[in-house]
C-alpha cells in the first residue's frame, strides 16, 4: 500500500505543478504544495523501498516537472495570458486645445455654467464665468484656463 500512497503523491504533485505554470500562474502557493507533495513523495519512495526506487522517482519526477514548466512556459502558451499589443491611444489635452481664443461655437447643451458646445465639427466640454447660456446660443472663447475652456455669450 506504500506505493499506492507514494505514487498519489508524486501525481498530485505534479498536478499542482502542472496547474500552477499552465492554467493559473502567479499563485505560488499551489506551486508550493505541488513541490511540498513531490518532495515528501520522493522522500517516502527512499525511506519505504531504498536509494534505488528513491532514485527512479526523484529522476522522473524531475523530467516530469521540467517538461511541465517548459511547456507551460512556452512563448506560444504565454501569449495566451500575456499582454501582446501596445495601447498607442491617446487622450485630447484641453491645455494644448485646438480651439483657440476667440473661435465662436454654438452651445449643444444648455451652459450652467458648464456644458458642451460645438466648434466647427469637434465638440468641446466648456464653461461660462457662472452666466447662464441657452442652448443653441453662439459663444465666444475667452481663454483656456488649466483644463477648461472658458467661453462667453458672442
Amino acid at each position: 500500500m506504500p506505493w499506492l500512497t507514494i505514487g498519489l503523491l508524486l501525481l498530485f504533485g505534479l498536478l499542482f505543478i502542472a496547474v500552477e505554470v499552465i492554467f493559473i500562474p502567479g499563485t505560488t502557493i499551489v506551486g508550493f504544495v505541488g513541490f511540498a507533495l513531490l518532495a515528501v513523495g520522493v522522500w517516502m519512495g527512499y525511506r519505504d523501498f531504498g536509494n534505488e526506487v528513491g532514485h527512479y522517482a526523484l529522476l522522473t519526477v524531475a523530467v516530469l516537472a521540467s517538461l511541465i514548466v517548459y511547456v507551460g512556459l512556452r512563448p506560444k502558451n504565454l501569449d495566451k495570458v500575456a499582454l501582446n499589443t501596445v495601447n498607442n491611444a491617446t487622450v485630447r489635452d484641453v491645455r494644448r486645445a485646438d480651439v483657440a481664443p476667440g473661435t465662436v461655437g454654438r452651445t449643444l447643451s444648455a451652459l450652467r455654467p458648464a456644458g458642451t458646445a460645438l466648434f466647427g465639427d469637434e465638440r468641446r466640454e466648456v464653461v461660462t464665468r457662472g452666466e447662464f447660456v441657452a442652448s443653441g446660443s453662439d459663444v465666444r472663447v475667452l481663454s483656456i484656463e488649466q483644463n477648461r475652456i472658458v467661453v462667453a455669450t458672442a
